[in-house]
């Protein structure tokens, strides 16, 4: 199994980006994303739980702003995001597992992770 996301790249303050994560292997009714910005710990940011798309969850930080969603014939789980802040500045990783991922999941339980990707927003 691997997960490839990709999407970063550099964004001025309330710009948009769209990130991806593209699952090979096998399919996840379970994905969610995470972000790591520097000095700081990994945090959950969405997650989404259904093959449907129906059940998702975010963290407050990112509520109202980022949008979690699936494009099943791709085996892909998008992150809109919108109105970014300089404090969304972190490398994203999105994950997968046959567990709900949600903001007390541990990372250590996590089974997949892809390998990052970087989104800077500038002031």
């Amino acid at each position: 199994v691997q997960l490839q996301a990709c999407g970063g790249g550099l964004v001025q303050a309330g710009g948009s980006l769209r990130l991806s994560c593209a699952a090979s292997g096998r399919t996840f009714d379970n994905m969610g994303w995470f972000r790591q910005a520097p000095g700081k710990e990994r945090e959950f940011v969405a997650g989404i739980y259904d093959w449907r798309g129906a059940l998702t969850s975010y963290s407050d930080s990112v509520k109202g702003r980022f949008t979690i969603s699936r494009d099943n014939a791709r085996n892909t789980v998008l992150l809109q995001m919108t109105s970014l802040k300089p404090e969304d500045t972190a490398v994203y990783y999105c994950a997968a597992d046959n567990g709900p991922i949600t903001a007390s999941t541990s990372l250590a339980r996590i089974d997949y992770w892809g390998q990052g990707t970087l989104v800077t927003v500038s002031s």
